[in-house]
This record gives structure tokens, C-alpha cells and sequence, in this order.
């Protein structure tokens, strides 16, 4: 039988241990006896706010003990850093607590051990001759380690969830948290929990009490709220475009009360859905899901300079309502588009915010349409800084936080590199998909020169890509196939 003594510390914080160790251990003979009397060291109920201390596995042992148990007629024993003779003994079951020790000197677990007074010690990971020594007078039964043992299986979902931070602490406290019915979920550090495999995201979202074991980042908690919150994207998931699961948006662009600004407005939301569903055929070639979405000028370039002298006009949320609602009811997400005009995309975006607050509702800044104090539309192309964007960025991603949202799809428009000044710079947070959108429309081998300048540049790989087809402007107007056939594969796709 494999046996060892145990290391100097555990945990990520061996000071937390080193005061537990401070009062003197008892001597073996003064460890008690077994009891004889009846006793009934039935475990109580565990409180919701249970105090465990994740950074020492030795002392939370001793905690959980403590909280439940006021005796016991069995308890496991093993070494803190051994894993594998914990899940044994977790495999095996135990009649009472768990407790852990790090050295025969600790005074924590041996003094708990004297409160329990237990009738029977089961015992993995130890020199024998050793533990006897070590426990005079108890019957112990020794159990050989099992390098392939695992928790017992759960018949139902867990009610608490703990999330730490490796395998390790996985087995320590997935062991310890089984005699409460806790689950210990391993994640890692920088891991993005919206990305976990779909049953631990159940995992998560139907347990009653979940907590952060383990310092994971600074994203954990808030990613955390989103698995929790149940709100998924269109097609499903948490992120619009994560590893592993290919996704394309196909989109129809316009504005709802006119055709002469794109194909979006030449039907009503129920038509709409039906006619997307026909143009994004052959978009899946490549194994992707394909979601349809409508893209929906929002705020719309004007010549003249209206009453807010900003040169762009807001539609009414009332005549974007049945749109957002039609994509509601069909699984499709929503872009909303703002042509700004002389205000910034800020103030323009907040008009929607009842909007941007839903989880299938993205935003579009389009700089073609962004102007400088004294132009006019149509006589120069628009430009927009890095610094304007990420305004919007910080208050869209504050959105996400507050709603606990899926990530959300931030589209910039381009097709000239003077719209974006400082692209560099711009901010790729994790609560966005942020996406550069080539919008340029002419001869396909424009388009595709287009399309390679904007995707050569250094900072290329932060962003998502976008590809757009005009049915009149361009010449001709490409397929599926050829769409496809770019580099890298255009994941939002719009028809105007």
C-alpha cells in the first residue's frame, strides 16, 4: 500500500494553517477512547452561509466538522495533499466527517478528533504502524488508496455549486462538500465561464447556492451572474461566436418605413422573417448555425439639420418595436444601425437603451455617416476615433454586466481606413463581440481588395468580420460560395 507523511503546508495560503497549529496537539494519551453510550451524532442541517475556508483544506475539514456534527461514530482520515486517498475514502462513504491533516502536529484536526470521539477511524494514505501510534485505542479501518477512485454519482442536481480553481482543490473540496450535498466545479484561472460545457452551465444555473472558491480573475464574478441569469443569445450559448461552435449571423438591412433605404423595409416583420430565411441559404456550407437577424437603421443620415441640429433623424422605439418582437418570437438576433450625424454614437445609442438591454439586440456604429463640425453628408466620407467608439464600448459592456446578458455584437462599419482613426485602439472587451464590418459595394474585385486591406492590418485578429452585399451596387452581387470562400470567414453577413 502506498504510503507517505505529510508536506509542511497546504493550500494557497500556508500562514492561514501555520494559526491553527499554534495551541499545543494532545498527546495520544489523551485522545479518548471510543464511547460506549448511545449517542446520536446525526449531522445537523448545514446553514446556507456555511464558513469554509477555501485556502486551507486542513482547516476547512475542521470547519465543516465543527458546523455539522456534534459527534461521530465514524470518521475518514487522510493526508490534505493526497487526492487520491481522499476520493477513496469519499468513493467508500463515510458516517460522519472528513477531516484532513497536513502533520501529526497540527492541534486543529487531532483536537477535533478528541471532541468527536469517534467509535471507528477509516483511514487512507497512512503508514500504518505510524497512525497507531498516533491513535491509541481506536478501531481503524484501513482502506488501500484507489488511483482511479471519483466521487460518488449524484442522483440529483446539486443545490450548491463550489467553483475552484484546480483539480486538486477539486478533489479536496468536491469530497469535503459531498457530505452537504455541494458539487466542486474545477475552472480555471482566465477561463471564461459562459464558455463551460453545457451541463456544468446547468450545473450552475439550477443550484441554489453557487460560490467562488478560487481566485479566478477579475471577469469571474460578473461571467458568473450570466451563467446564472439563464438568458442565452439566438441558436443558444453565451458567446456569439465561441471556439468550438461555428455561427454566422445573415442579415437584411434597412429601415422599417421605407425600401428606398435597403430590403429590410420592403415587407413587414412577419414577411421579413420568411424572405431571410431564403437568402441565407447556402451560408451553412461550411458547418456553421446559421442565425438570421435583421439590421435596422435606427438613427438615419439627413440632409438637413432638424430641430437637434445633429443632421440625423431618430426612429420612433414604437416603429422598431415590432421588428425587436418578430426576432424575439423566431430566434433572431437585431442590430441596430446609427448614422450619427454631427452627435456622438454615445448619445445616439442611450436613446435605444430599452432595446440594447435585451439579450438578442446588438448596436452598429457606422462612421461613413459621422460628421465633423461644418460638413454635410454625401460630400466627404464620415470619420470616427478609436476614443468615440470605445465610449460606446464601456456603456455597452456596462449593460451587459448590470443585465447579466450573453455577450454582445458590436458592429463598426468600413470600408475606407480614414473611417476609423486609431483602430488599434479600440477596446475588445469580453461582454462584446466586436466586429469590423466591410460595408463597400461596387465590382467583386473591389470588394475583395477591400476586404483584404482591412483584413491585413496588425490588429486584424482583435476583431470579429463582416461582409455585406448590395443587390443593385454591386457588380455582381456575390454568392454564398463566394462569401464563403474569404478569409477569415465572414461570421456576419447583411443584404441591403
Amino acid at each position: 500500500m502506498e504510503t507517505h507523511e505529510p508536506a509542511a503546508a497546504v493550500g494557497e495560503d500556508a500562514g492561514a494553517v501555520a494559526e491553527t497549529t499554534a495551541s499545543r496537539a494532545p498527546e495520544p494519551s489523551e485522545l479518548p477512547a471510543p464511547a460506549t453510550t448511545v449517542r446520536d451524532c446525526s449531522p445537523r442541517d448545514a446553514a446556507d452561509d456555511l464558513p469554509i475556508d477555501i485556502a486551507a483544506a486542513v482547516l476547512a475539514s475542521v470547519q465543516m466538522s465543527r458546523a455539522l456534527y456534534d459527534c461521530a461514530d465514524e470518521i475518514g482520515l487522510a493526508f490534505a495533499d493526497d487526492p487520491e486517498a481522499i476520493l477513496t475514502l469519499a468513493a467508500r462513504g463515510i458516517g460522519g466527517p472528513l477531516l484532513l491533516i497536513e502533520s501529526w502536529s497540527a492541534a486543529e484536526p487531532m483536537t477535533e478528533i478528541q471532541r468527536l470521539a469517534p467509535e471507528r477511524v477509516v483511514a487512507a494514505g497512512f503508514n500504518e504502524q505510524r497512525l497507531s501510534q498516533q491513535l491509541p485505542g481506536f478501531d481503524v479501518e484501513w482502506v488501500p488508496v484507489n488511483p482511479s477512485a471519483t466521487l460518488p454519482h449524484r442522483d440529483a442536481p446539486p443545490e450548491r455549486v463550489w467553483i475552484v480553481g484546480n483539480a486538486e482543490q477539486a478533489a479536496v473540496f468536491g469530497a469535503l462538500g459531498s457530505q452537504i450535498d455541494v458539487a466542486a466545479l474545477t475552472v480555471s484561472e482566465g477561463d471564461d465561464l459562459r464558455a463551460l460545457p453545457v451541463a456544468d452551465r446547468a450545473m450552475l444555473r439550477d443550484a441554489a447556492h453557487v460560490e467562488l472558491r478560487s481566485d479566478l480573475g477579475p471577469d469571474a464574478a460578473w461571467q458568473l451572474e450570466v451563467v446564472r441569469g439563464g438568458h442565452e443569445v439566438p441558436g443558444g450559448g453565451l458567446l456569439l461566436f465561441e471556439p468550438g461552435r461555428a455561427r454566422r449571423l445573415v442579415a437584411m438591412y434597412g429601415h422599417p418605413a421605407t425600401s428606398q433605404l435597403g430590403v429590410l423595409g420592403e415587407q413587414d416583420p412577419t414577411e421579413g422573417v420568411a424572405r431571410l430565411a431564403s437568402i441565407a441559404e447556402g451560408y451553412d456550407a461550411d458547418g456553421s448555425d446559421v442565425v438570421l437577424a435583421f439590421e435596422i437603421i435606427a438613427t438615419v443620415a439627413s440632409a438637413r439639420a432638424g430641430r437637434d441640429g445633429d443632421y440625423s433623424n431618430e426612429t420612433a422605439l414604437d416603429d422598431i418595436r415590432p421588428w425587436v418582437e418578430a426576432a424575439a418570437a423566431n430566434d433572431m438576433y437585431v442590430v441596430l444601425d446609427l448614422q450619427s450625424g454631427r452627435t456622438d454614437f454615445l448619445t445616439q445609442a442611450k436613446h435605444y437603451e430599452e432595446f440594447l438591454r435585451l439579450p438578442y439586440v446588438g448596436l452598429a456604429l457606422d462612421p461613413e455617416w459621422r460628421l465633423r463640425p461644418g460638413e454635410v453628408h454625401l460630400q466627404q466620407i464620415g470619420t470616427v476615433d478609436a476614443a468615440e467608439i470605445n465610449e460606446v464600448v464601456g456603456w455597452l459592456a456596462g449593460l451587459v454586466r448590470e443585465e447579466a446578458l450573453p455577450q454582445k455584437l458590436l458592429i463598426l462599419h468600413q470600408f475606407r481606413f480614414s473611417m476609423i482613426t486609431n483602430r488599434e485602439l479600440i477596446e475588445t472587451p469580453a461582454e462584446l463581440a466586436v466586429m469590423i464590418h466591410m460595408d463597400g459595394q461596387g465590382p467583386i474585385n473591389t470588394k475583395y481588395s477591400t476586404w483584404n486591406a482591412l483584413t491585413g492590418e496588425p490588429d486584424a485578429h482583435r476583431f470579429y468580420w463582416g461582409w455585406k452585399n448590395f443587390y443593385d451596387e454591386d457588380f455582381p452581387t456575390p454568392t454564398a460560395e463566394q462569401v464563403l470562400a474569404q478569409t477569415p470567414s465572414p461570421l456576419f453577413v447583411s443584404y441591403q
